[in-house]
């Protein structure tokens, strides 16, 4: 019955997704099809952040296997952990639709209000101390140095499983910043619905995610592929690091076909002499910074700069740049998953020992 009220709306909320034309539900086939079987019955619903990556299939995977393999196959550290470190990481990145969902999630794993708390941004507040600790950690992955080895609040045999988390989380924040608005539910539903809306997608979500949590991992999806040397922090778990190896393999051949050459070089660039905040809080550090490029290629070098440090300053003005050189949905989300995946991977890296 959860389900049934719960999954109708959010598959319409498919409409949500701005900027692409995600695959709708009875025209998938091959690989999208496949990942959409899979995350109706892993995640209990087609949810956005997924299904937004449709029109490019191998980015598609990547980001489910990432996210399943963290977040919801059963492992070291129990579900309202990775709960926590999802939505604290999505406090920090500034993500209010991540906040709503994995808080909803997280309120009936726990007792109390600690749910509520983390996405309030008063983690401090939180009652039960492993808990708090574990979100504490998470608001604070994003900056170097903050987070380093000697203060992790949790068993090293975790560190995999809950690093993975966190750099999923820098990933799809930043996708879910570009294309989707601030709330997983519909505009039409009215705010005091919406907060029952919000306690049945919880729900959904929870129920789904146990029956999903011991199952085999996902890795028929992609290709097996080595784990980068950057992520040796998921070794520790066979399924994480299979399912890394995989993402990055396909995320990466999408970019190398969609994003020019020279625009890669910038991001990567950049990246080395980043120090975690936010740029801005005007664009024209994007302007600026591509002046060197090619002027056929700033309109992607500006995309995929603030794709990749400042997600919340994209604007339709910057797709339709884009649009206006041919750049059809698959590259669109090409690029920008190949931006987000090198931001999020540097964050990986200052998780490492």
């Amino acid at each position: 019955m959860v389900g049934t009220l719960a999954a109708r709306p959010l598959r319409r909320s498919l409409a949500q997704i701005q900027y692409v034309c995600a695959v709708p539900p009875g025209a998938a086939h091959g690989l999208v099809a496949a990942v959409y079987t899979q995350l109706e019955r892993d995640f209990g619903m087609l949810a956005p952040p997924v299904a937004l990556h449709s029109p490019a299939p191998g980015p598609l995977a990547a980001c489910w296997l990432m996210l399943r393999e963290t977040l919801v196959a059963a492992g070291r550290a129990d579900r309202a952990a990775k709960e926590a470190v999802a939505a604290a990481t999505s406090l920090a990145n500034t993500c209010p639709y991540c906040i709503s969902v994995h808080a909803a999630t997280l309120d009936g794993l726990v007792t109390g209000d600690a749910a509520a708390a983390i996405a309030a941004d008063r983690i401090e507040s939180v009652a039960e101390p492993a808990l708090r600790s574990i979100a504490a950690w998470a608001r604070r992955t994003g900056r170097p140095g903050q987070a380093e080895a000697a203060s992790r609040p949790f068993p090293a045999d975790q560190r995999a499983e809950l690093i993975g988390v966190a750099v999923t989380f820098q990933y799809l924040n930043r996708m879910v910043n570009v294309f989707l608005g601030e709330s997983p539910l519909p505009d039409a539903v009215p705010a005091r619905a919406g907060q029952v809306m919000m306690r049945l997608l919880g729900r959904l979500t929870r129920s789904a995610g146990r029956r999903a949590a011991g199952s085999r991992p996902s890795f028929e999806l992609l290709p097996a592929a080595p784990l980068p040397p950057d992520m040796t922090w998921a070794q520790g778990s066979e399924r994480v690091a299979g399912a890394f190896g995989r993402a990055v393999q396909a995320i990466e051949e999408a970019g190398v076909s969609a994003v020019p050459e020279a625009v890669r070089a910038l991001v990567l660039a950049e990246l080395t002499r980043w120090d975690g905040h936010p740029r801005g809080p005007s664009r024209a550090w994007a302007q600026d910074a591509v002046r060197g490029l090619a002027l056929a290629d700033q309109p992607a070098g500006r995309l995929a700069l603030l794709t990749a440090f400042a997600s919340y300053q994209v604007t339709s003005s910057d797709i339709d740049e884009l649009r206006r050189h041919k750049l059809g949905d698959e590259a669109l989300i090409a690029l920008t998953s190949w931006s987000s995946l090198a931001a999020a991977r540097t964050v990986g890296t200052w998780l490492a020992d």
